[in-house]
């Protein structure tokens, strides 16, 4: 099976597992997986046919958005990381 990493916001969806397993052949499968199981996690991660923009999903340290998206290969041995993006921050003129 493979290792999923659920981030903090998320993890009212896994009864606050922070990592839980799912099978799949694709990150697709594997969101569809924890699905199953954790019915309305895939609608806070994928909207139509791709991840939403402030979710960044890593399978074994790389950004799948660099690799086949929904579409790349997923192994049992792997690891997907769920991140919320983060934004924000300041200007160098608006910390003084």
């Amino acid at each position: 099976m493979t290792s999923v990493e659920i981030p903090t916001i998320l993890r009212t969806y896994t009864d606050g597992e922070r990592s839980v397993t799912a099978t799949g052949a694709t990150l697709s499968e594997v969101v569809a997986n924890l699905d199953s199981r954790y019915p309305g996690i895939a609608e806070r991660l994928i909207e139509g046919d791709a991840l939403r923009r402030f979710v960044n999903v890593y399978l074994n340290d790389e950004d799948v958005r660099f690799l086949d998206g929904l579409a790349t290969v997923v192994a049992e041995d792997d690891t997907v990381t769920i991140l919320p993006a983060v934004a924000g921050g300041s200007t160098t003129a608006e910390l003084q």
